[in-house]
């Protein structure tokens, strides 16, 4: 046993033995490697295509969808592998996809992506709101569609005598006066949604939602009084992480009161 184990050690130092085992070693990893590469070039992978012609605008839905093998090198550029990247989004715009294409990022968009989607996605009887806003009153443009805002008012409560207004009397009012409102989209100055194109740094300049007729009119009445110095204030909640979102309701009668006592309603 003690011949064998060092007639293997003599073996192992000889420095010809060293460098032909080097080869075979290096030999052997350059085959794996190339077979690796031949068959990673070769082997078809399962990707999502168009089953049919889907028009501009259009939801994707899992019957417009399937699945097929195609060569890896067919594959280069913005090509969409997963069905979860395609299924529920939206054919971009101005984007015909071809019944047998391949999806593309491109083509492929957010339904908060496609301009004017929000005409058709608020209930009858509803009044489309939009709110001026920027980046400080969207915490940062934190508030996105889909998440939910609570309305606050500010205003000075101007205090008159039978004379004139008190100046020493003037009370400052701050309340939330909605609650539970839904954003449907933000955009920025140019009517652009500004979470559309993540490349570009886009500036919030309204937020767009929707109310009953009545809270648009109390809406509008508050952002006209000017002489009262009113602002209306977005404040995001973390409403929309929940089962069940909250209904849409005035919070502060007696800021609705005083809205309606300052203002005059025209029933014309």
């Amino acid at each position: 046993m003690g011949n064998i184990s060092q007639s293997i050690k003599k073996f192992m130092q000889n420095k010809n033995t060293v460098t032909v085992l080097g080869v075979i070693a290096a030999i052997a990893v350059l085959y794996v490697a190339y077979n690796w590469r031949v068959k990673s070039a070769i082997n078809p992978v399962n990707v999502p295509y168009a089953i049919k012609q889907i028009n501009p605008g259009t939801q994707i839905t899992s019957d417009m969808v399937g699945t097929r093998q195609v060569p890896p090198a067919m594959l280069e550029g913005d090509v969409l592998r997963n069905v979860g990247d395609v299924i529920d989004k939206y054919s971009s715009a101005d984007t015909v996809i071809p019944e047998g294409s391949l999806f593309y990022s491109r083509a492929v968009v957010e339904e908060e992506q496609l301009p004017g989607n929000i005409i058709l996605k608020y209930p009858a009887g509803y009044v489309l709101y939009n709110m001026a806003v920027d980046t400080e009153s969207t915490y940062g443009n934190s508030i996105y569609p889909g998440n939910y805002i609570d309305i606050y008012l500010k205003a000075v409560n101007k205090i008159y005598d039978e004379q004139q207004i008190t100046p020493d009397a003037d009370k400052i009012m701050l309340g939330k006066f909605i609650s539970n409102v839904k954003v449907l989209a933000v955009k920025d100055s140019n009517g652009q949604p500004v979470f559309s194109n993540l490349d570009e740094q886009r500036t919030p300049a309204m937020i767009v939602f929707a109310v009953p007729e009545e809270y648009y009119i109390l809406l509008k009445k508050a952002e006209y009084l000017r002489s009262y110095e009113s602002t209306l204030i977005p404040v995001p909640t973390n409403e929309s992480l929940k089962d069940e979102q909250g209904d849409l309701e005035i919070s502060s009668e007696s800021l609705k009161e005083w809205i309606n006592t300052v203002t005059v309603w025209d029933e014309t």
